[in-house]
C-alpha cells in the first residue's frame, strides 16, 4: 500500500527540514509532497535543496486549505494523510493510522490526539472538544477528534470529496463531507506535543468552523 503525505508549509524554515527527514525514515512506500504557501522566510529556500519530495508552491499565500487541494489534485497513493509541519505530530504513527485499511470495508483513519498521549494547550483542547462535540451531533458522528491534523483517507475517496475550503475550515469540512456521505471511518490513538509559539487557529478560526459546519449540514 502506497501511502501520499501531503505536507502544506508556511515560514517553517526551523522545522521543515527536520520533518521531512523524520517522514523519511518510516519504512512505508510512499511520496511526499510538500506545499509551499508563499513562505516569507527561508523555507522554500531549504526545500528547494532537499532530495526525494515532489515540491509544489502557490504564488500567492491562500492557506492550509488551499496547499492541501493543490497536494491532493497530484497525489498517487493508495491512501493519502495530511501532515503538518510544525513538529506536533509524530510520523512514527503512520504504521498504526494505516493497519486499518487492511480491512477493504475502512475508508478513512483519523488519528485521535484524544485517545493517545495528546499534550495540549487548555484552550487548544476546549475548542476542539467543543467543535468536534459540533460535528458528531450536525452528522451523525462518534468521533472523538475532528480538528486532528493526521486524517487518512482512500485517496479516490478524497479526491472525491470536492474540497473547498482555502484555510483551516478544511478540517471541518473533511469531516462533515466524509459523514455525510456515510464512510467508514475508525480511529487510532496517536502521541501528540503541542507547541506554544507559531500559528495556532485562534477565535476566528474556530467561529469560521462553526460557520462553515452549519452551512455544510444545511447543503
Amino acid at each position: 500500500m502506497k501511502l501520499t503525505v501531503l505536507i502544506p508549509v508556511y515560514n517553517e524554515e526551523v522545522s521543515v527540514a527536520e520533518l521531512i527527514t523524520r517522514v523519511k525514515q518510516v519504512p512505508l512506500e510512499k511520496e511526499i509532497i510538500v506545499i509551499d504557501d508563499l513562505s516569507s522566510d527561508r523555507t522554500l529556500e531549504i526545500l528547494r535543496k532537499i532530495p526525494g519530495i515532489k515540491l509544489l508552491t502557490h504564488s500567492t499565500n491562500r492557506g492550509k486549505g488551499a496547499a492541501v487541494r493543490t497536494g491532493l489534485s497530484t497525489a498517487t497513493g493508495d491512501v493519502v494523510i495530511i501532515q503538518d509541519a510544525d513538529m506536533e505530530y509524530e510520523p512514527n504513527d503512520y504504521p498504526g493510522l494505516l493497519e486499518p485499511f487492511k480491512n477493504p470495508r475502512v475508508d478513512a483513519v483519523y488519528g485521535s490526539r484524544f485517545r493517545g498521549a495528546g499534550n495540549f494547550l487548555f484552550l487548544s483542547k476546549m475548542a476542539n472538544y467543543f467543535l468536534t462535540f459540533l460535528t458528531n451531533i450536525l452528522f451523525h458522528g462518534h468521533i472523538t477528534d475532528m480538528e486532528t491534523c493526521y486524517k487518512a483517507i482512500r485517496r479516490t475517496l478524497f479526491q472525491g470529496l470536492n474540497l473547498t475550503a482555502d484555510r483551516f475550515e478544511i478540517e471541518p469540512e473533511i469531516t462533515a463531507k466524509l459523514l455525510r456521505c456515510h464512510a467508514r471511518l475508525v480511529e487510532v490513538p496517536i502521541s501528540y506535543h503541542a507547541r506554544r509559539a507559531g500559528k495556532k487557529i485562534g477565535v476566528k478560526d474556530g467561529l469560521m468552523a462553526c460557520y462553515f459546519l452549519a452551512k455544510w449540514y444545511l447543503k
